[in-house]
């Protein structure tokens, strides 16, 4: 029966009260406790067949044993706290709801292709293959993870939480999901709209949605303790006294709201909370073992690092020109879907370098993509052939200083080489520094790099412990390591993180980069590439973790007093009921403080976009 029922019914059973019909009040409030008893008998039948006690047994018992004390009133009251405590819980998972809600509906469904021909098509987002040239109009949803062609104004409210517009320059790699808010601009598509980021988001709000309430094991662990104690201070009190009235009256203090509503209150509203800073976690457990967290485990590339290669220098042979080479190179690589080549095309573009359509391009995967520029073939890529004396010195330089070598053949001969790097994100030293302040008193980097690359970013972010050429087996095997002494979260972006995702006990992906292996894996995504969400999302668990906790605590603390009060005659059963409205009306609101707090910490000038190694 619906609260607004209930509500009428039990007035109803006031009115006859006053008006002299006292049978017919206990009517309307037996009629009230029954209805509402057969309701929380099935939730007790579905605990008992998931082999489960919870709390509900003590609501159950509560109204049961008022009907059979003819205590009709006070059975009336636990009823209506019941059915709108639990109105209370569906608001307040609506409210979490409607942020996942939200990026469904805007979830991309057609994209504008350019045809060989020049024209432009509408075709399904399911249609849009890596390579594709796609055209963006104003007002349009980006279907697919891609790279600008052109300068775009974006908002990327939806995906990241920025109210802003925000600037992209070419190059840039950009995420599905987010709107153009500007002019139209042409984009070449990186992956897949199944691959794409927005794809992966909607599998993690599906999979949220369709979870078990949040906060049943901190419930019920609170509630392995408490139902005890009230079912043996119950038949104590019967037994001591002889009078059966004593024990409704302590059952009926006792039916524990504080647990059944205020706890999953305070979790998910935690979920909305971080949903709307661009973190969606899977579940109330998750976000609970993300509050309870002590030891962080960290992937390097696309995590501490921007995962986004820039152009740290170019090398040339003997007479070389430096400019005309990185003007070849960003040519052809103008039509590369490779994860590198906007790095190089970007840096052309940065020092005003003209670039020209090429021609007879082609691409072998591992190995490079070669065109004609100007009627010189141009390879870009790997160099299968022996490196003369000069490329083995400028290979062992970059290699020591931690850069990857793109080459770059001329007209047949090796002509030089683009050297990129894999900077160290701005915000990754402060959000180590926050996760710390947070709790964390753990930090250590995984990684497949090289020691020496390793140890400086590990040096530049300040992590505890670091472990280089780490491949996917050992980083599962540090995982379950670290896991035995603490609760345990892993960071990673990759498709080779994802084993080490499942295997945390909180898994987070950044799934702004489109690693959707590794995203459906993970109790929570970052669905922004801003590494200083984690450090929020860590710093909304804890709170909503400690208000749940605060409220249990003090609900069953102020619920235990009653229940010797009531114990001892002091508080008949319907006073009790009454009590037990305030009790749950002053946690619940203590709850409902996790919906919103001050300002969190925010760290500008973060890259966006992210990329893998060559």
């Amino acid at each position: 029966m619906p609260p607004s029922a209930l509500t009428a019914v039990v007035l109803a059973g006031v009115a006859l009260w006053f008006a002299g019909q006292r049978l017919a009040a206990d009517a309307c409030w037996a009629a009230a406790a029954a209805a509402t008893l057969l309701v929380t008998l099935r939730w007790l039948v579905r605990a008992l067949r998931q082999h489960r006690i919870g709390v509900d047994v003590i609501a159950t018992l509560a109204m049961l044993s008022a009907l059979l004390a003819r205590e009709y009133l006070a059975g009336a009251v636990v009823a209506l706290m019941l059915a709108t405590g639990h109105t209370l819980e569906t608001y307040a998972q609506g409210r979490a709801k409607r942020d996942l809600h939200a990026l469904l509906a805007r979830a991309p469904r057609t994209a504008r292709r350019r045809t060989s021909g020049g024209d432009v098509q509408v075709v399904d987002a399911d249609q849009v293959r890596v390579g594709d040239r796609l055209l963006v109009g104003p007002g349009d949803v980006v279907a697919v993870d891609g790279f600008a062609e052109e300068p775009a104004t974006l908002d990327e409210s939806v995906v990241t939480g920025e109210s802003r517009p925000v600037q992209r320059r070419a190059g840039e790699r950009l995420a599905s999901g987010v709107v153009n808010a500007g002019t139209a601009f042409g984009l070449r598509a990186a992956a897949t709209a199944g691959e794409s980021t927005y794809a992966g988001i909607v599998r993690l709000a599906e999979a949220a949605n369709a979870g078990k309430a949040p906060m049943v094991r901190l419930a019920d662990r609170y509630a392995a303790a408490f139902v005890p104690f009230t079912l043996a201070l119950a038949a104590l009190a019967w037994g001591l006294s002889g009078e059966f009235v004593r024990a409704v009256a302590v059952l009926v203090v006792a039916t524990p709201c504080p647990l059944l509503l205020a706890t999953p209150i305070a979790i998910v509203a935690g979920l909305s909370r971080a949903a709307r800073r661009g973190v969606l976690v899977r579940d109330g457990g998750s976000l609970e073992s993300l509050g309870r967290a002590r030891t962080l485990l960290v992937d390097k590339t696309g995590t501490l690092t921007t995962g986004r290669p820039q152009v740290a220098g170019v090398l040339t042979g003997a007479g070389g020109d430096a400019d005309e080479l990185l003007r070849l190179a960003a040519s052809v690589e103008q039509l590369s879907p490779h994860v590198l080549a906007p790095a190089v095309v970007r840096a052309a573009r940065e020092r005003g370098l003209r670039l020209v359509v090429p021609e007879q391009v082609t691409e072998e995967a591992g190995q490079g993509v070669s065109g004609r520029v100007e009627g010189r073939l141009v390879r870009v890529g790997q160099h299968g052939a022996d490196l003369p004396d000069w490329a083995v010195r400028a290979r062992q330089r970059a290699e020591s200083d931690g850069r990857s070598t793109v080459w770059v053949n001329v007209a047949g001969v090796l002509a030089g080489a683009v050297l990129l790097h894999d900077p160290v994100r701005p915000d990754a030293a402060e959000t180590v520094r926050r996760l710390r302040d947070s709790g964390f008193s753990r930090v250590v980097m995984l990684t497949g790099d090289r020691p020496e690359v390793a140890a400086r970013v590990a040096g530049a972010v300040g992590v505890d412990d670091v472990v280089a050429r780490c491949p996917p087996p050992e980083k599962v095997a540090r995982v379950r390591a670290e896991s035995e002494r603490a609760v345990t979260v892993m960071v990673g972006d990759g498709i080779n993180d994802a084993p080490a995702l499942a295997a945390a006990g909180v898994g987070v992906a950044l799934g702004a980069t489109g690693a959707t292996a590794s995203a459906d894996v993970a109790d929570a995504v970052l669905s922004v590439d801003r590494l200083d969400r984690l450090a929020d999302a860590v710093e909304i668990a804890r709170r909503s973790r400690t208000i749940a906790v605060q409220s249990a605590v003090a609900g069953m603390g102020m619920a235990a007093l009653a229940m010797v009060a009531a114990a001892f005659g002091l508080l008949p059963p319907v006073a009790g009921a009454f009590l037990q409205e305030g009790i749950d009306v002053a946690v619940i609101l203590n709850s409902l403080r996790a919906l919103g707090s001050g300002e969190l910490p925010r760290v500008r000038g973060v890259i966006p976009g992210a990329g893998r190694r060559r």
